[in-house]
């Protein structure tokens, strides 16, 4: 009897050009190049999350958003649950936030991964340019474990 893997998708987002709202970008590489031999976990990488991304998330047992937040303090580290956005959706072309893109998944593909969360990490510029603030710069070792501890807990609770 063969078993079907657990598949753990990670939906990143950000802007490279963007100082620290390319942390997602950054995380999405790193977890790609850490996780390249387990065939469970797939990475994908935007520069925004857009409505397609809902059939991606339907096929998914678990789902981990990463981007990087505005609303937090520099360099703070958020890892909490996200669940679907209740009642009639907007579906904006131009970009969706994780809680759309699971009603997304729920409502046309009647199939919501068991799990979602969302890793998030306060910026401290979105100004023009290429390298991290100093408290992202930081926080970036702290979020890769978390990503990993993440992902490795998800993979054993569905498996």
């Amino acid at each position: 009897m063969t078993q079907t893997k657990a598949r753990c998708l990670i939906l990143a987002c950000g802007n490279a050009l963007r100082s620290d709202d390319g942390t997602g970008l950054w995380l999405a590489q790193w977890a790609e190049e850490k996780f390249a031999d387990s065939p469970s976990i797939c990475v994908i990488s935007r520069q925004q999350w857009t409505p397609e991304l809902g059939a991606e998330i339907a096929q998914s047992q678990c789902v981990l958003f990463i981007d990087c937040s505005v609303d937090a303090a520099p360099g703070s580290i958020q890892l909490l649950p996200v669940h679907p956005a209740s009642g009639p959706q907007t579906v904006s072309t131009h970009h969706s936030g994780a809680s759309e893109l699971l009603a997304i998944a729920r409502d046309l593909y009647n199939s919501p991964p068991r799990t979602a969360l969302q890793l998030t990490i306060g910026a401290g510029s979105t100004e023009l340019g290429e390298t991290f603030s100093p408290a992202v710069q930081a926080a970036l070792p702290q979020a890769c474990q978390l990503i990993a501890a993440t992902l490795s807990g998800l993979l054993q609770a569905s498996a």
